[in-house]
């Protein structure tokens, strides 16, 4: 039986591609040498679970150490009862230990002892008792909060004065955020805003992308056990789509071979990835919804709502922005400023953000289709218009993040025609004051249409101009003679939508005849 693709919880060696775990985080064998307490923090499922379980197993197996990963996810149910989020904990380790570890590596039985200092006397018995230098890797650690995160954060610092032989060796905390991010209930935050209760740490490590390389290697090891090819152009897109996010590049292939092109003469190709990225995105499997889910935390929006609407991020905290880069949403790009981390993610977070209007539409005739079952675009124009004068206001509330509500709404729409057979893609940026769509519809006529969305705010000039002049560059690089430019008018004071949306040729610089909407 071949391998799998693996897309839910840590990667096995027996029954699925993966890459040298431990190497994607090679500072950590130097840190465990040296006796340093560490802290590992990167997305959900970009690996850091089965890089540390691999790096327990490979230190315990030279002969130097007993290194394991526990976990303290169990003790979440009991994040204002530190005494029995300790007596679970403990519990949970101990079966680790017992599947993980030889029976001479066990942990000896735990001292009985005060809640609060439960954790901190348990590793020092096992410290004491294991035949080699211990070494423990948390994993899960920011699943606790509050009372019971500061509890265990504190009995670890307090017994680092006594290692090697009376508390672990080397030590890491494993999770999404870094120290200060964990989240509690005191002093009027929600976060530690700092690293004191457990300022013995050294380092704070994250766990890299694939690099195109990588992916190219994984994808091999399918050829090499079913005889199934990814053309390089497949490799090459899978790439360019996911830029190396482990989970994506996995659900990505899991989806091409078991779905698009299940029969294994079949070469996957670049028309397969296509494919494979619509289901996955349509399908929002677990990683996108919790994806989305971050999307709705204030810190969040605060970065990404002016990403979305092309406007400049303004004075927000360091922090925040490092967050949002720290739970996988965003990056900085070489070339200066933040962005969406990749392009799936830069489809994913409007089409999610988009599902409330979508969800809010009413029943809506496709009367923009011909006879033939082609679109029609100047009927689409009618639809649209009509839409907007009579259900554009009320669903302007249903979005989430105001800022960019109109934009929101439109797409929603655009979805609603699009109906499985097409595609919509967007394209903004921090910056350029824009949102770019590009629908694309299927059928016996198969139609490309370019539309520039722009929003006319309080005390700016009108953005007509500077409309036209982005929607010549955007329709060059479609090469299309024409499209939609969109203005929504956001400023105060003016008439009700219904009365104000009209349309009307216009021309670019270019010379180009468009359709200029103001809404």
């Amino acid at each position: 039986m071949p391998r799998r693709f693996n897309v839910a919880g840590p990667c096995k060696p027996d029954i699925h591609y993966m890459l040298p775990a431990a190497a994607r985080v090679p500072l950590a064998r130097r840190l465990v040498a040296d006796q340093n307490y560490f802290v590992i923090h990167a997305p959900r499922q970009s690996g850091k679970t089965t890089a540390m379980t691999n790096l327990a197993q490979e230190l315990t197996a030279a002969g130097d150490y007993v290194a394991v990963l526990v976990s303290v996810e169990v003790g979440a149910a009991f994040n204002d009862d530190p005494g029995a989020a300790e007596l679970a904990i403990l519990s949970n380790w101990r079966n680790a230990a017992a599947v993980r570890l030889p029976a001479e590596m066990q942990p000896p039985r735990w001292p009985a002892t005060e809640a609060g200092e439960r954790i901190s006397a348990a590793l020092r018995a096992w410290a004491e008792a294991a035949p080699r230098p211990l070494v423990l890797f948390i994993d899960e650690i920011d699943a606790l909060q509050n009372d019971t995160l500061i509890s265990v954060l504190r009995q670890l610092r307090a017994g680092y004065d006594w290692r090697p032989g009376g508390f672990p060796w080397s030590l890491a905390l494993i999770g999404l955020r870094d120290v200060r991010d964990y989240k509690v209930a005191s002093g009027g935050s929600d976060r530690l805003n700092t690293a004191s209760p457990f300022n013995i740490k050294t380092e704070s490590l994250t766990l890299g992308d694939f690099s195109a390389g990588d992916v190219a290697t994984l994808y091999g090891q399918h050829t090499a056990e079913t005889g199934q090819r990814f053309t390089p152009e497949a490799v090459a897109l899978a790439y360019a789509l996911t830029l190396g996010q482990p989970w994506l590049v996995n659900a990505l292939a899991r989806r091409a071979v078991m779905e698009v092109a299940a029969d294994p003469a079949l070469a996957i190709t670049p028309e397969h990835i296509q494919t494979a990225k619509e289901l996955l995105i349509q399908r929002q499997d677990t990683h996108l919804d919790s994806l989305a889910e971050r999307l709705r935390e204030p810190r969040v929006r605060r970065v990404i709502e002016p990403m979305l609407a092309g406007a400049a991020l303004g004075d927000l905290p360091a922090d925040d922005r490092q967050f949002v880069v720290d739970l996988g949403l965003a990056r900085r790009d070489p070339a200066g400023g933040l962005v969406i981390a990749n392009p799936i993610y830069r489809e994913v977070i409007p089409r999610v953000l988009a599902n409330s209007p979508q969800d809010s539409l009413p029943h809506i005739s496709p009367t923009w289709l011909k006879p033939t079952g082609s679109l029609d675009i100047d009927k689409l124009l009618t639809a649209f218009l009509a839409f907007w004068r009579q259900h554009g206001q009320p669903l302007l509330g249903s979005v989430h993040y105001h800022e960019v509500a109109a934009q929101l709404v439109l797409m929603a729409f655009l979805h609603r025609v699009v109906n499985g057979n097409g595609t919509l893609d967007r394209e903004y940026a921090i910056g350029t004051r824009r949102i770019d769509l590009c629908l694309c519809y299927g059928g016996p006529q198969p139609v490309t249409l370019g539309i520039e969305l722009k929003v006319w705010r309080d005390g700016e000039d009108d953005p007509l101009a500077e409309g036209l002049a982005q929607l010549d560059a955007y329709l060059d690089g479609l090469d299309l003679p024409s499209g939609w430019l969109v203005i929504f008018d956001r400023r105060s004071g003016q008439p009700p939508i219904a009365k104000r949306t009209a349309a009307e040729p216009a021309a670019t610089p270019a010379g180009r005849t468009i359709t200029l909407i103001r809404a």
